[in-house]
C-alpha cells in the first residue's frame, strides 16, 4: 500500500489542499489499512449518481458520528476529469477525509492502466499489500452499504479491534462500565467478611489477645 505512493504526494481533500509529502506521513496515513482507489470523471453521468453512495459509505465507516473508532479505510480519488476545474468541482462532493492526486500528476493516468479500469465509476479495493481485493466494488457498495466493509476486512486479514458500529458499543460499554464496578464491590464486600471474621475470631477465644476493657479473649463479645 505504501509502495504504491511512496514517491508521490497525495493531497487532503480539505479547503488548504494539505500534502501528504514524505514518505513518514505516507506511511501514517496508508500503512495497515484497505485503500479504495475512486476512478471517476465529473463528466460521467453514472459518477455523480454514485458519488453520494460512496460518500455517506465512507463516512458511516470513519466519521465519529457514527462509529467510535474509525474503520481502517483510506479512499483516494483517482480523477479522470478533463480539466482542473472539473476536478475541483467533483471533490466538493466527496468527503474532506478522503485523499487526491494532484491534476497534473500524470500517476493518475498510470494507476488507470495499471488496475485496467475501463469503466467508471471504479472502487478499486485493495489489501495492505498492495493486491487486489476487489477490481471494482461500486456495486457492492450499492446493494450492501457499510456491511461489505466486515467481509473486506476479513478478507484482507486485518485485526481492527478498534472498530465499533455505535449500537455494538453501547452494549458493550455497558458489560465493561459494568465490571469493574461489580469486582470493585465484591472486593469490598469480601474486605468487610475478612475483617468480621477477623473480629469473630478474637472474640471467641482465638487469639488470645485482650479486648477493649482489658479482658481476655475468653468471654463473649457481646
Amino acid at each position: 500500500m505504501v509502495d504504491l505512493f511512496v514517491d508521490r504526494v497525495l493531497l487532503k481533500n480539505n479547503k488548504e489542499q494539505d500534502e501528504l509529502d514524505t514518505e513518514r506521513e505516507i506511511v501514517m496515513r496508508l500503512q495497515n489499512r484497505i485503500l479504495m482507489l475512486f476512478f471517476a470523471s465529473a463528466a460521467c453521468e453514472r459518477c455523480q449518481q454514485f458519488t453520494p453512495t460512496l460518500s455517506n459509505f465512507f463516512k458511516r465507516l470513519t466519521d465519529e458520528f457514527y462509529v467510535d473508532r474509525a474503520a481502517q479505510l483510506v479512499l483516494v480519488y483517482i480523477s479522470l476529469d478533463q480539466t482542473e476545474e472539473a476536478q475541483e468541482s467533483f471533490l466538493k462532493e466527496l468527503p474532506k477525509r478522503c485523499l487526491f492526486l494532484a491534476y497534473e500528476d500524470p500517476y493518475r493516468r498510470e494507476l488507470q492502466a495499471m488496475f485496467n479500469v475501463e469503466e467508471l465509476p471504479a472502487v478499486v479495493v485493495l489489501r495492505p499489500d498492495c493486491s487486489i481485493l476487489i477490481p471494482n466494488a461500486a456495486e457492492e457498495i450499492l446493494c450492501l452499504g457499510p456491511d461489505c466493509y466486515r467481509n473486506w476486512q476479513e478478507a484482507a486479514e486485518i485485526i481492527d479491534r478498534n472498530f465499533l458500529i455505535n449500537e455494538d458499543f453501547e452494549v458493550k460499554s455497558m458489560c465493561s462500565w459494568s465490571d469493574p464496578m461489580r469486582r470493585l464491590k465484591y472486593r469490598v464486600e469480601d474486605e468487610k467478611k475478612k475483617s468480621k471474621k477477623k473480629h469473630l475470631d478474637r472474640g471467641w477465644g482465638g487469639g488470645g489477645e485482650e479486648d477493649v476493657n482489658g479482658k481476655d479473649g475468653g468471654g463473649s463479645p457481646w
